[in-house]
């Protein structure tokens, strides 16, 4: 039995069909060609998501994805040729597909623990030409994606709250108890829209975030705007970019725990020189996070620089979730980055338009690895402008716009 409500589910899924609707730069059509994906454990919703995607008259693929014992048994049994394998049918239904939904459940997060990470690794790095075809397909306004968490045991225990306290955190980061949550959402839409606008027409030309913990700088870079609230995450509240990378210095300083890969970090630091990574460090699991920084060369760069308004995200515990812990209001809102590959849709110009020298050119980081990386500590967010003048851009967990 489901631990949201019958309503609330079918709520959930509205806001979903919002979201992967409202990422679309281009207006789906009729039978375009959708894929659902979803743990075993959200069965439940990833029925109603498909109902309401077949009722719209989309073309609907819908797979679970492998249960933990699958997983483990593909990391631990494969070789070499097996995790470096790309299907040719992968390719086929990438290249046409039009949107994608993904409902996370994890029925655990430690099953991974103890597989050599250079064999996850080779899996990411052979998956990587999918992403660029998703990519491609979204820069030309052929394709959208979302997302969501549903609650499960193992997410609810991992965060060290009931399944119940863990729901009623979803429904309330997600406004599953309002009359009409997509109507909630497109007015946070128009509200941080006015928030991009503003930090996008500042003129920035370097960011820096100060905290008890770290003193860190990125330099924005040339034709660079911010996104946030889109529709791709449910829910998302930051507001975000992908800086310059190679103007990345500074000590970065994550206070908040995170599971990746079967493995738990606590306390990541980061001292970055000349835009690389140069000291990493972990109070636990350090040693993951150094050989996930090594995948590749763009794996100890910058991908991502993000700022969350507390006035907006109503998540205000730790939720063993990047989606959930990457979007935390609580008291002092947060700041989180990426390490590794960046989105190139934060480029002012043509995105379509965007070859690899350009992306080269401008500072945008390339890497098979993406991983969120959050400090909800107060902070102080100075932007020093193009003109040489200071402005505080964010300040006590919001924007001081």
């Amino acid at each position: 039995m489901s631990v949201l409500s019958k309503i609330q589910l079918e709520k959930y899924a509205d806001t979903l069909i919002w979201g992967l609707t409202t990422a679309r730069r281009n207006a789906f059509k009729k039978y375009d060609n959708i894929l659902l994906r979803c743990d075993l454990e959200a069965r439940e919703l990833g029925e109603i998501v498909y109902r309401k995607l077949v009722q719209r008259k989309f073309n609907v693929t819908f797979n679970f994805l492998s249960s933990p014992a699958l997983e483990r048994s593909f990391y631990e049994f494969s070789d070499d040729k097996q995790r470096a394998f790309l299907p040719s049918w992968d390719k086929e239904l990438y290249n046409n597909l039009n949107g994608y939904v993904f409902i996370h459940a994890p029925a655990s997060l430690t099953h991974l623990k103890g597989i050599d990470t250079k064999r996850q690794s080779q899996v990411a790095i052979a998956r990587k030409p999918l992403f660029r075809i998703r990519d491609e397909r979204e820069e030309k306004g052929k394709f959208s994606w979302t997302l969501c968490t549903y609650p499960t045991e193992e997410l609810a225990k991992q965060a060290k709250l009931s399944v119940k306290e863990y729901a009623a955190q979803i429904a309330k980061a997600c406004y599953l108890n309002e009359p009409n949550p997509a109507k909630k959402w497109g007015q946070i839409y128009k509200d941080t829209m006015q928030i991009k606008k503003w930090i996008s027409g500042l003129g920035i030309d370097t960011i820096r975030t100060e905290s008890k913990s770290m003193d860190f700088e990125v330099k924005l870079g040339e034709q660079r705007k911010f996104l946030g609230v889109s529709g791709h995450n449910i829910p998302s509240f930051e507001i975000f970019t992908s800086p310059d990378w190679r103007g990345t210095r500074g000590r970065y300083f994550a206070n908040l725990p995170a599971f990746r890969g079967g493995n738990y970090v606590e306390e990541i630091s980061l001292e970055f020189k000349d835009g690389r990574a140069v000291k990493i460090s972990a109070k636990k699991g350090g040693e993951y996070v150094k050989k996930i920084m090594a995948t590749d060369k763009g794996a100890s760069q910058l991908g991502e620089y993000s700022l969350t308004d507390r006035r907006f995200s109503r998540i205000d515990k730790f939720m063993a979730d990047t989606l959930f812990d990457e979007n935390h209001g609580g008291k002092h809102g947060n700041c989180h980055v990426a390490i590794g590959n960046s989105y190139t849709d934060t480029y002012t110009g043509n995105v379509a338009k965007l070859d690899k020298a350009k992306k080269t050119a401008l500072g945008y980081n390339d890497s098979a690895v993406h991983w969120d990386l959050i400090n909800t500590e107060d902070k102080k967010v100075t932007a020093t402008l193009k003109t040489g003048k200071k402005v505080t851009i964010y300040e006590k967990g919001q924007f001081k716009y």
